[in-house]
């Protein structure tokens, strides 16, 4: 029995240590701070012994390609924040639009900066990643955003290689709203802007709420989904050396990811 003034003196043991809960992989995923679907999104798609970890990054809620370029200036200084410790595998930073406004290099640059031991990753470069890996040639493209920012997707996407057949936005200001707009919703709307000749249908944003119709809208279309957060999931996973087939989620999780490798 402990008794004020006693020390405690515990017995020698011979600790039993393992890899740990994580002993397969580590992802770290830069939020926004306005973001309400990308983290229970990358929860519910890793699999098991492979760690998510979590920053926010500071965001004004009026997404415009002005307020995302803000995004470059703590970039560095939130990737630091990300498990230091543990030094995770690969960090992505969560925005799809700010990947295109800031450009993948530069958030790239950032992000080695202030992890220099972890992949540097954008959503952005996993949604290019997940196309080619399907073998995309033209795209519909259905967003939350206002048209300025529709057209720098349309851009980047056509400059990727990509026939871009339609792009529609929501024209929606706040990445509060993005994550407010229904699973429901999102499904209609995919199929609204379906085209005969689309090989994929691209549901654009980390902040809204379409994994979770994926699968069903592929079921109804008949042709590949891909939305924001599958798709860097997806792509951090085979960057890290995780090849399994997780079912949900789309057909994009059956794919190894050999496109992600040079040819030897």
């Amino acid at each position: 029995m402990f008794r004020l003034g006693d020390k405690v003196v515990s017995a020698p043991r011979n600790v039993e240590l393992d890899q740990g809960k994580h002993w397969r992989a580590r992802l770290g995923f830069i939020l926004m701070s306005t973001d309400l679907a990308a983290e229970s999104d990358s929860f519910a798609m890793v699999p098991d012994g492979v760690a998510v970890h979590i920053a926010r990054l500071k965001t004004d809620d009026y997404t415009t390609n002005e307020t995302l370029a803000r995004h470059l200036d703590t970039m560095a200084e939130t990737a630091a924040r990300i498990q230091p410790d543990t030094q995770p595998d690969v960090i992505s930073y969560s925005c799809t639009s700010g990947s295109i406004v800031n450009g993948e290099a530069a958030v790239m640059r950032e992000i080695k900066k202030g992890a220099p031991y972890s992949t540097p990753m954008t959503l952005v470069t996993g949604v290019v990643d997940a196309l080619r890996e399907l073998g995309a040639k033209k795209l519909v493209v259905g967003t939350p955003y206002l048209d300025e920012i529709n057209t720098a997707e349309a851009e980047f996407l056509t400059q990727k290689g990509f026939e871009v057949l339609d792009i529609q936005g929501l024209n929606l200001e706040t990445g509060i709203s993005f994550g407010r707009v229904t699973p429901d919703y999102w499904k209609r709307f995919a199929l609204e802007i379906d085209h005969a000749d689309a090989d994929v249908i691209f549901l654009s944003c980390g902040g809204i709420r379409a994994l979770e119709v994926a699968e069903e809208i592929e079921n109804m279309t008949g042709k590949p989904v891909v939305t924001s957060n599958q798709a860097q999931m997806w792509s951090c996973l085979r960057r890290a050396g995780i090849k399994d087939e997780i079912s949900g989620f789309g057909q994009i999780f059956l794919r190894p990811g050999e496109s992600l490798w040079p040819k030897k």
